[in-house]
């Protein structure tokens, strides 16, 4: 009512202008009388002209203007209501409710509301909450979904007069909390451009034969042009039918081209290409395997190739066989289900000797240090590269915060052996005040920082060395400036007696360290059972020939009673499930080392028949330890995977924390089910 005011009088006002000149007119015509009569009469027509125009203007005509300026508002209105109705956006008014007070047709096309229904728009878009209403943001932005078309939703808040609200012009008598504006526009033109254009961009992909120079040995010489011919017809022809550039940059490496939105196609397909090249066969005894690394993500092509550099490392530290996407943000793993190929050359491990003996000799000190709760395998490998350190005038420490029972005798018959006073072992916290820019850090039997018994002292030593046998993760030691991780190798104890024997002609080993190094394959082959080549026996004869008895060996690795009767109950009470997987828990109570403990009852329950794969759970210390193992069906590792937790094929584990032994329980049947659902084991 107001704004209607303010406009009627600035119209008397223009009104009154012709008046206003009239009076003007009419005194002028007075003073002219005082000059002169006949002047006044000859100005008189002019005022009498005036008067009666004014008195036209303000009398008879404004009563048809004001209809003109009504009628005019009323045409504006109109065509605002139909420019409203009929605007190409959807916009409407809501209340605090969620009712919808008024839309345009548009809205009420692509709205699955019914006009003057009680619905609220929660109802039918999941994405605005009721719990966001009444707004307390002055703008309310959502990104939604409704049916094959996407549309970026606004609310904003609208003020409604008091006049409006009395006169319950809008329906608001019953509402509380105002009313909104809202609007959609449609998105979807702009989100299939952006999703084009993102599926457009390049992956840089390479692929690597695993074990070229194994297959090639294993056949005549006049077949092996044949068999790499099948072999680039296989890879050439999956990349060809990606719409892919592939060129062949060694004998056994292929660079690889392809648009991003072929990625998902081998998602879905597991990367067919890894079994489908297991298939080329013309009397070649082994199969050929190979490895993927994609990259892809970055900013520069330059950058994807050093994505793909990094994801063909990862798949080939991880045994091969497998491909390897990394992205800015993620690293993704597919396939691995083979087991790894032993290598028939030892090259390898005397070029990394003598690179680790160029280490120590130019550090003042070495630090040698695990997994946390250490086993056999890890004490025995760094028992090993303390030797090292020791024949090389260096001083060496290992660093242990707790010994288990087990391990206590080993490494104390070890330090009676040593030629040193020195001690053997020493504390995290020791470490840390020992650690400076000239300490080499030695790790042994992990390959992941945060697994390691102190990982404080990656960051303040200057060199880091990494021995392992273990298959990589997306956590993993990159700036070590030595790696030697080779998933296959039995133990890290097998990949330190071949290191021994290389790095000094000079160098002899005590029979207490041959012993516990022995003890450390023993222990992860399970006898000479699992993961067990020719370099493991050739590895275990150097330490046989180095002072290791068998007999002693087999003394220390003994049972007591009460870890005997865990392992008995944990078999005894195993569940199988998907008629192949035994799972099991492992008693804590009393023991000295539960964990070891768990992981001989998953290996016992390998001997039952039908058991594809088995689990122990063992809780410690408020953490759930899963042992995984298997014998070559399955490969536990991958599964393990899942759990944040890795390993080998057939001998894996992980961590659980903050849920309970059921809940793990259940956890990994469901994993299980579904994996072997959807073929990844």
């Amino acid at each position: 009512m107001n704004s209607r005011e303010k406009v009627k009088g600035k119209t008397i006002q223009y009104l009154g202008w012709p008046l206003y000149f009239a009076i003007a007119v009419a005194v002028m015509n007075v003073v002219m009388f005082f000059v002169g009569r006949n002047a006044g009469l000859v100005m008189l027509p002019l005022t009498i002209l005036c008067g009666a125009s004014a008195g036209f203007l303000m009398w008879y005509r404004r009563r048809g203007l004001r209809q003109d300026i009504l009628n005019l508002t009323a045409d504006n209105a109109q065509v605002q209501h139909k420019l409203l109705s009929e605007m190409p956006a959807a916009c409407g008014i809501i209340s605090a409710s969620g009712k919808v007070l008024w839309g345009n047709e548009r809205m009420w096309e692509q709205l699955p509301l019914e006009r003057g229904g009680r619905k609220p728009i929660w109802s039918v878009i999941p994405e605005v909450k009721e719990k966001d209403f009444p707004l307390k943001e002055s703008e309310y932005i959502r990104h939604i979904r409704l049916e094959d078309r996407y549309y970026r939703l606004e609310i904003e808040n609208v003020d409604v007069p008091e006049e409006a609200v009395a006169a319950d012009m809008l329906g608001l008598r019953n509402e509380t909390g105002g009313i909104y504006a809202l609007y959609l526009f449609d998105e979807t033109d702009q989100i299939l451009f952006k999703k084009e254009r993102e599926n457009e961009k390049l992956v840089v992909g390479l692929i690597y034969l695993d074990n070229y120079d194994e297959v090639l040995e294993s056949i005549e010489e006049v077949r092996r042009s044949l068999l790499m011919a099948l072999i680039d017809r296989k890879i050439n022809r999956y990349i060809t039918r990606l719409d892919g550039l592939i060129k062949k940059i060694e004998k056994d490496k292929y660079l690889v081209l392809i648009k991003k939105k072929y990625v998902a196609e081998m998602q879905e397909d597991k990367f067919g290409l890894l079994e489908d090249v297991k298939t080329v066969s013309i009397g070649n005894d082994m199969s050929v395997t190979l490895s993927i690394g994609l990259g892809m993500g970055a900013d520069s092509y330059s950058k994807n190739y050093d994505y793909a550099r990094a994801a063909i490392d990862m798949a080939l530290g991880r045994g091969g066989d497998q491909a390897v996407i990394k992205d800015k943000d993620s690293i993704r793993y597919y396939g691995g289900k083979s087991q790894q190929m032993e290598k028939n050359t030892r090259v390898k491990a005397r070029v990394k000797a003598h690179a680790l003996r160029e280490l120590i000799e130019s550090s003042e000190k070495v630090l040698i240090m695990g997994h946390s709760i250490g086993d056999v395998d890890s004490f025995g490998g760094a028992v090993g590269i303390h030797r090292i350190a020791f024949t090389l005038g260096k001083k060496s420490y290992i660093v242990a915060d707790t010994v288990t029972p087990l391990l206590k005798p080993m490494l104390d018959r070890v330090q009676s052996q040593m030629e040193t006073e020195e001690p053997l072992l020493i504390s995290g916290e020791e470490a840390m005040e020992k650690a400076d820019s000239s300490t080499l850090v030695v790790v042994v039997d992990v390959n992941r920082p945060s697994y390691t018994e102190c990982p404080g002292i990656l960051t303040k030593g200057s060199n880091i060395v990494v021995l392992d046998h273990h298959r990589q993760m997306a956590e993993r030691l990159d700036n070590a400036v030595l790696s030697y991780v080779e998933p296959y190798a039995s133990s890290t104890c097998e990949l330190v007696a071949e290191i021994l024997q290389y790095v000094d002609d000079d160098l002899r080993i005590s029979s207490a360290e041959a012993d516990i190094m022995y003890a450390g394959i023993v222990v992860d082959t399970n006898n000479f059972v699992n993961k067990t080549g020719v370099r493991t026996f050739e590895a275990a004869a150097f330490l046989r020939r180095s002072g290791a008895d068998v007999v002693r060996v087999r003394k220390l690795l003994r049972d007591n009673m009460d870890d005997y009767k865990a392992k008995a109950r944990a078999v005894s009470t195993a569940e199988i499930f998907e008629n192949s997987f035994a799972i099991a828990v492992c008693p804590s109570e009393g023991l000295d080392s539960p964990t070891v403990v768990g992981a001989q009852a998953a290996n016992e329950l390998l001997n039952i028949v039908g058991v594809k794969a088995s689990f122990v759970l063992t809780q410690y210390k408020g953490v759930i330890y899963i042992s995984a193992r298997s014998i070559d069906e399955v490969n536990v590792q991958v599964i393990m995977e899942k759990f944040g937790g890795g390993g080998h094929m057939t001998i894996a584990g992980a961590q659980l924390r903050d849920c309970s032994v059921q809940d793990a329980k259940e956890l990994i049947k469901a994993t299980v089910s579904k994996m072997v659902e959807e073929g990844d084991i």
